[in-house]
């Protein structure tokens, strides 16, 4: 399965950034009798179903193309926007997260909790600082990178 995961990332690379889209994930997996090849792209303000079409019909194309097919097996190519609650998996998905409302679990407890939300407001190697609500106030929490088990964006309400 990587291998399908890796040579779809080379094509539909230039794809993407022939339309200033980036690649937030990618992955084949059997669900059932049948094989799913899903291709999660997003760009600055957001993807549009319109996005998703071009980038579908341009990848389906350039996937056709190529001798031997690099998909054997029959399959479905589903293209979309990863979501309004998309989890954070990457460096740059992180970097291009601060001043955006996030949740975030950790692997131990900070001030008796595991799991916060918040405004990112900074990113280093070593640590991010959430802008937290905290009753009717907001104050600034420090936590280190190694105790985040996962990130995703968040709706703030």
């Amino acid at each position: 399965m990587s291998t399908v995961v890796e040579t779809v990332s080379e094509i539909v690379k230039p794809i993407l950034d022939k339309h200033d889209f980036y690649l937030a994930d990618l992955e084949f997996t059997k669900e059932g009798s049948g094989w799913y090849l899903r291709v999660y792209i997003d760009k600055q303000g957001g993807i549009t179903l319109e996005d998703c079409v071009v980038v579908n019909d341009e990848l389906s194309e350039a996937l056709d193309a190529i001798e031997p097919d690099p998909i054997p097996q029959a399959y479905f190519l589903e293209v979309s926007s990863p979501g309004a609650e998309r989890p954070l998996k990457t460096e740059d998905d992180m970097k291009n997260a601060v001043g955006e409302y996030i949740h975030i679990s950790l692997f131990q407890k900070q001030d008796a909790k595991k799991v916060y939300e918040g405004t990112l407001k900074e990113l280093n190697d070593d640590s991010l600082v959430l802008v937290v609500k905290d009753k009717a106030r907001r104050k600034e929490l420090t936590f280190d990178r190694k105790n985040i088990a996962k990130a995703r964006l968040a709706i703030e309400f």
